[in-house]
């Protein structure tokens, strides 16, 4: 199955990216309106293969494989069940996005245009301990409208409409996080002048036709 075959490649990419250690995170992608196909518990991502995935529906009940489900399950269901736009979620511990997420900061402003229209904005959901349903509450205030999130003292989630889609959200989000601790040690970033941002958003609706949702623009 070839979505089987995509989704464990992206497994492997997440942990020799560095985006995950150990058994940390988890990926998931929507098979239909009643199966998600997600990672298993204590499993490497970088070691797994297809027949470790496991089937779960929107409840998180086990619906087919040898695994456990994860406990961390919940925030690919919350996503999946507030959102029909996203059909696969990466959760990973990044060094960089999650050292901003240590610090108790979001990527909130307007520094690198790209990011601006690629990625939008990257609210911190309050701290939560992992496995409750605090955690997947965390992400109710920006759920309806954000492709990627992050988690306070935690790690990151990002969505896509497909799998590659979600995994290159996490990789550009920890790039961009490289980037602009590496410019904080050089002094501070630049962010963009508030006509350039207005400028940035017009070109790309006018002429890419990209609508981005109001509240997913970054701002000062």
């Amino acid at each position: 199955m070839q979505i089987r075959k995509e989704l464990t490649e992206i497994c492997h990419k997440v942990y020799d990216k560095g985006f995950v250690s150990a058994y940390d995170g988890n990926l998931s992608v929507r098979l239909d309106d009643q199966k998600i196909l997600i990672t298993p518990s204590g499993k490497c991502k970088g070691e797994i293969a297809e027949d470790d995935l496991i089937e779960i529906d929107y409840n998180g009940k086990l619906l087919a494989g040898n695994g456990k489900v994860s406990t961390e399950a919940k925030i690919h269901l919350v996503a999946y069940n507030k959102r029909k736009d996203v059909s696969a979620v990466v959760h990973c511990h990044p060094v960089y996005a999650t050292a901003f997420a240590t610090v108790g900061e979001g990527l909130t402003h307007p520094v690198f245009p790209e990011v601006v229209l690629a990625l939008g904005k990257v609210p911190l959901c309050r701290y939560a301990t992992p496995s409750t349903d605090e955690l997947p509450d965390s992400m109710l205030p920006f759920i309806d409208y954000a492709w990627a999130m992050l988690f306070e003292n935690h790690g990151a989630v990002t969505f896509g409409k497909n799998i590659k889609g979600a995994y290159f959200r996490m990789d550009k989000l920890e790039h961009t996080a490289h980037t602009l601790i590496a410019a904080r040690v050089l002094g501070r970033e630049k962010t963009l002048p508030r006509n350039k941002l207005k400028e940035l958003y017009d070109i790309a609706e006018e002429v890419y036709g990209i609508k981005t949702d109001k509240r997913n623009r970054m701002d000062f």
